[in-house]
């Protein structure tokens, strides 16, 4: 699992040992946020260099995360909204994609299944294909900034789609979301990003109603 914060424990003694980049001192002491990992999308005219972004492994993805703020239309109206991902048995690097979520007004669970097969120009970039039924929909999204902080954390943009504009989703690993003080970093961030098209939708990101 890729290790990118830059986080630094104002706790840690004078004769202890270095502590890894993601260490939250003991008790949950106190810490100072240096600055998160974030890229420009691949459209953009800026390219990220490996010395400002380094991409997120296959295994960081894995899992399922909770989306907890979003700018996809359709996510006003629905809750509880997760995405887990899933390589395939036959290659690590291609994801089985599912997405879940409830209407507001329904204890009904829906689903959403897709493949993620893997940009082959742009890193922690992919193209999903729905399965089923969905199969003519495709779509592209990739990773614009993560870590490990609250349990894990990742910002996703997608490109605009036949059935959707596009958008950006702040994904948190743990139940109950990041903590404010993170959420409010990564919310700046995102405004921070250079693409017009990425503070354009900062301007648009809404909470998602979860039932924890």
């Amino acid at each position: 699992m890729a290790s990118t914060t830059t986080t630094t424990a104002t706790t840690a003694t004078s004769n202890s040992s270095p502590q890894p980049s993601h260490y939250h001192g003991p008790h949950n002491a106190a810490i100072e946020r240096t600055g998160l990992n974030f890229r420009a999308p691949s459209h953009s005219k800026v390219k990220y260099s490996p010395d400002d972004f380094t991409p997120p492994n296959v295994s960081f993805l894995q899992g399922k995360w909770h989306v907890t703020h979003s700018t996809l239309p359709m996510w006003k109206t629905n809750r509880n909204v997760t995405i887990t991902y899933k390589s395939l048995e036959n290659n690590a690097e291609v994801l089985d994609d599912l997405v879940e979520y409830q209407p507001l007004n329904s204890d009904k669970r829906k689903r959403v299944e897709g493949v993620d097969t893997p940009d082959a120009e742009t890193v922690a970039a992919y193209s999903w294909r729905g399965r089923g039924l969905l199969k003519i929909a495709s779509s592209h999204w990739q990773v614009l900034g993560y870590g490990e902080e609250d349990g894990g954390w990742a910002v996703t943009y997608f490109a605009k789609t036949l059935f959707t504009p596009a958008g950006v989703d702040i994904y948190a690993r743990r139940k109950g979301g990041l903590s404010e003080e993170l959420l409010e970093q990564i919310k700046e961030e995102i405004r921070k990003v250079d693409s017009r098209d990425v503070k354009r939708l900062a301007e648009l990101m809404f909470e998602i109603k979860h039932n924890w």
